[in-house]
């Protein structure tokens, strides 16, 4: 998706002492099917129905979404906040969306 000014914005910041992992295992788990770019700080995944922005900072993982429609956005909010969940099953996440 390509990043435009009418996109719906949806965020969650997420505590987690493993941001920096988290944010690096959902960019290399989806890198095998959809143009991702990332390092220990911060990462992109470029999927059909929007993007997803990562940055992991001290105890945070920072998540912001961009979508085209309600549809779109609520289905890729399903997605990562799913795969994120699976990663970290470990400990008891906390993803509260809030439009952006």
């Amino acid at each position: 998706m390509t990043d435009t000014p009418s996109a719906l914005r949806s965020a969650a910041d997420v505590a987690t002492p493993n941001a920096s992992r988290h944010l690096q295992q959902l960019c290399k788990h989806f890198g095998h099917r959809r143009p991702v770019t990332f390092d220990e700080h911060a990462g992109r995944i470029g999927f059909e129905i929007g993007d997803c922005d990562l940055a992991a900072a001290d105890g945070v993982l920072h998540i912001a979404l961009a979508s085209p429609g309600e549809e779109q956005m609520a289905q890729l909010q399903d997605v990562v906040a799913r795969h994120l969940l699976r990663f970290a099953f470990r400990e008891e996440l906390q993803i509260d969306w809030r439009p952006a």
